[in-house]
């Protein structure tokens, strides 16, 4: 990231003598298409569409009835070029606008775009010096149409886009899971001054309100009453002053609190009130910070009064006045905690600053419809937020001087929820919020940190033909290296860290250096490993009773589960002792009862009528998929059950994806009548779930693959894995029948759950009953609170030896 900060004339001066990395600023500039840009008082955002050509891993069947016999291989994973759309978004200061310019026209070719779309106050101001530098005509677009259009696309794309802030709190970043429909919702816009709009629909919003008391104006009087004319410096003048030296507190006129009208003592009074009354100097910083909290007071009632009028709980701020600026995000939350007593949440967004920039490309790209496709940020190309306290990393706050980038990449597939969720609005993926447990966080950034070596190693490994691959893989380690080291200072850089985001991150990376599927051998060698036991397997399956074919096929499952090249305890027996096989594997699990174990109230359930369809959330190859599941779905269509199997649309880890386990799947059914009259009927079918991650986020899966569960009536759903029946969605709730299935492979996370490696969690669960309840008897709550104090003891982080286990806690802080 470039350094800017050494420049510190006035912000209306243009600087020259910066020199721009294009590997990491202005990125795929040679491939874009069309652009636009915002100009505010200090600040420019530029966004541009480019094309982006990087490898991607097809699976490719042999036809062993021809000359390819001869190989011995299911099929070939190739590593192919494929060319994918994403978005750019630049943010600088306007001092470097001349240099941006000179540096995008010297670097942009193969372009047909005509012209630029424009927004923000600037946009006037600086129209001839871009037409001038891009020979682009510049487009003016409406500012408040942008903003809204930009807030929409970041709040339906972008997961963990608001947050709420907490001073002081261990964690300064609240997150928020967006709900499903993003509308209606209160935007307030806080910029020279307030503007308060109203957004019921994509292209339904309306001005209710305002205010001409805003940020000019915490700027203007700021200047005038603390000589000081940057902005910056006045919120930092503010966050080292003490108001209460200006501002009149209703202790200072009652002597303490007045309650019968429900006022605290240390609540303001009036604004500067002692000002008036005292002789003596007050302090720039003292003056900045009463002025800030008399502003921010004043607009968080104004949003507080028309967010009750039209009905609206969510309310988000934005605007230059916001900027990440932690004193203003305080005195806001503030001021809306106490107007609304906590029924409304200021909402923060973690890209506002992009809005306008956003809104005004999309503007600009209606021919193309941008949000008939789902987005995702590229974490390997998006510096994130910064801190929004000084001390942690100085460095950061100098971030208004540097360049700030986020990077979208169109996905190939539309994503949606799944409609099985119980309660989408409430539904939160991830189990453990790494930002709020400083514990767990240092030990996952250490875990990750040190399985580079081998993630470069098998990357390496997989393209054994391209000697630049080393160079490459290298490439990688040091800019994963460098995500972490940010993350370890700005856990919240990309939302709420957790170990889904830490893996995401790292596949995002592998995927910047053309490392696409670095598992492919692997996978290869162990599927064709697998397929050979299968039939030997299935057979010694059909020889059991019913009750222990039963448990067989669980602990099939689980054994199979145990291959996991994630799990660094799992590779380390794998790469070390190649003859470790399904039996071992089998050895290897804890005996009954289980960490969780459901597995008696399951066996109750099989005994009973079949399920109409069962929808399976698959994890890794090999073992795992051909030995453990391929099993378990089988008896489920003996019974009479049709099968989704749902795996990812591109490759993780080893998990499998869809392209091999199409392949897979016919090879079994080769082998296995059920299995092809499964295929044969339609019983059994192959969905993709839209992921390329080793988790699952079931709010963001291929539309394709919930219209085949609520067209088929999915009465079950089953998740198998560490990553998505652990790491996520062990508090999922579903509206129909749910199994969780998963070995814990990673000694400190089963010591801290009080159980060992390998240690197995099986949940069944069932829908939760409908909201109307008759009231519960008196014997009946003290059971309900017996069974809470069970949960609360076994989930302790020593354990509870012989209490019978039971689900995880969601405020359970030991995951």
């Amino acid at each position: 990231m470039a350094e800017l900060d050494r420049v510190e004339k006035s912000s209306h001066s243009l600087d020259k003598s910066i020199t721009l990395p294009p590997d990491e600023i202005f990125r795929n500039l040679e491939n874009a298409k069309r652009f636009a840009i915002d100009i505010g008082g200090s600040l420019t955002k530029l966004a541009y569409y480019s094309t982006v050509q990087h490898k991607v891993a097809k699976v490719r069947s042999f036809d062993h009835t021809a000359q390819e016999a001869a190989s011995d291989k299911l099929y070939e994973i190739s590593v192919q070029e494929e060319i994918t759309a994403r978005l750019h978004f630049i943010k600088f200061e306007n001092a470097y606008i001349e240099t941006c310019l000179d540096f995008i026209k010297d670097h942009l070719v193969n372009t047909d775009t005509k012209l630029i779309k424009a927004t923000g106050g600037g946009a006037h101001k600086f129209k001839d010096l871009i037409e001038k530098k891009l020979g682009l005509k510049v487009d003016k677009e409406d500012e408040m149409t942008c903003l809204i259009r930009g807030c929409n696309f970041v709040l339906r794309n972008i997961p963990h886009e608001a947050f709420i802030f907490t001073k002081h709190a261990d964690s300064e970043f609240r997150f928020q899971n967006t709900h499903p429909d993003i509308f209606p919702y209160l935007l307030v816009n806080i910029g020279s001054g307030v503007s308060i709009i109203k957004v019921e629909s994509e292209d339904k919003f309306e001005r209710i309100g305002g205010s001409s008391i805003g940020g000019g104006t915490f700027w203007g009087l700021g200047a005038l009453l603390t000589k000081t004319k940057r902005f910056d410096e006045l919120l930092q003048l503010a966050s080292k002053g003490q108001h209460t030296n200006l501002d009149m507190l209703v202790k200072d006129i009652y002597g303490g609190s007045y309650g019968s009208l429900g006022l605290t003592g240390d609540l303001i009074a009036s604004s500067f009130g002692k000002s008036a009354t005292t002789d003596k100097e007050f302090s720039k910083e003292d003056i900045a910070k009463s002025l800030l909290h008399m502003i921010s007071n004043d607009i968080g009632q104004l949003a507080c009064l028309y967010a009750r009028l039209h009905r609206l709980t969510r309310v988000y701020f934005g605007g230059f006045f916001i900027r990440g600026h932690p004193v203003t995000m305080h005195t806001i939350t503030y001021s809306i905690n106490f107007f609304t007593k906590g029924e409304v949440q200021a909402l923060f967004l973690r890209h506002e600053g992009y809005l306008g920039a956003i809104g005004a490309f999309l503007k600009g790209a209606e021919e193309d419809n941008p949000n008939q496709y789902s987005w995702g940020e590229n974490y390997a190309g998006s510096s994130g937020l910064m801190s929004a306290s000084p001390d942690i990393n100085p460095m950061q706050r100098a971030r208004s001087g540097t360049f700030d980038m986020l990077e979208m990449d169109r996905l190939e597939r539309k994503l949606v929820n799944l409609p099985l969720l119980e309660d989408p609005s409430s539904y939160v993926p991830d189990t453990v919020d790494l930002t709020e447990d400083p514990l767990a966080r240092e030990y996952w950034l250490f875990c990750f940190e040190d399985a580079l070596d081998g993630v470069v190693k098998r990357a390496v490994a997989s393209q054994p033909d391209l000697p630049e691959a080393v160079e490459r893989a290298e490439k990688f380690r040091q800019k994963y290296r460098h995500k972490l080291q940010t993350l370890r200072q700005q856990p919240f850089a990309y939302g709420s860290l957790t170990v889904r985001s830490l893996l995401d991150t790292r596949e995002h990376c592998l995927n910047e250096f053309n490392f696409p599927d670095p598992y492919s051998k692997i996978k290869q060698r162990e599927n064709d490993l697998a397929l050979r036991c299968y039939q030997k397997a299935v057979a010694a399956l059909d020889a059991l009773g019913w009750e222990e074919k039963q448990f067989a096929l669980v602990r099939g499952v689980l054994a199979g589960n145990v291959f996991d090249w994630g799990a660094k305890a799992v590779s380390d027996v794998l790469e070390t002792d190649p003859e470790f096989g399904f039996e071992e594997a089998k050895r290897q699990l804890e005996e009954r009862p289980w960490l969780v174990d459901s597995y008696d109230q399951w066996l109750q359930r099989m005994k009973g009528p079949p399920h109409k369809c069962a929808v399976f959330f698959v994890d890794n190859s090999g073992m795992d998929i051909i030995l453990g599941v391929m099993p378990f779905v089988r008896e489920l269509l003996r019974r009479g059950t049709e099968v989704v199997l749902a795996s990812n649309s591109s490759p993780a880890l080893n998990d499998v994806t869809n392209g091999e386990l199409q392949i897979l799947t016919e090879t079994v059914a080769a082998m296995d009548p059920i299995i092809q009259a499964g295929l044969k009927e339609d019983r059994l079918v192959l969905v993709q779930t839209g992921s390329s991650s080793p988790c699952l986020d079931l709010g963001r899966l291929d539309k394709m693959l919930t219209i085949v569960v609520r067209e088929r009536k999915a009465d079950l759903v089953v998740i198998e894995g560490m990553g998505r029946a652990i790491h996520t969605n062990y508090f999922a709730r579903l509206s129909c029948e749910s199994l969780k299935m998963a070995v814990i492979k990673n000694p400190w996370l089963a010591e801290r759950l009080g159980g060992k490696l390998f240690s197995v969690v099986f949940k069944y669960e069932l829908p939760a009953p409908p909201p109307a309840a008759p009231p519960m008897k008196e014997e009946e709550e003290e059971e309900e609170e017996e069974e809470e104090e069970e949960e609360e003891a076994v989930f302790s982080p020593q354990g509870a030896p012989g209490v019978q286990p039971a689900p995880l806690r969601r405020e359970c802080p030991e995951l």
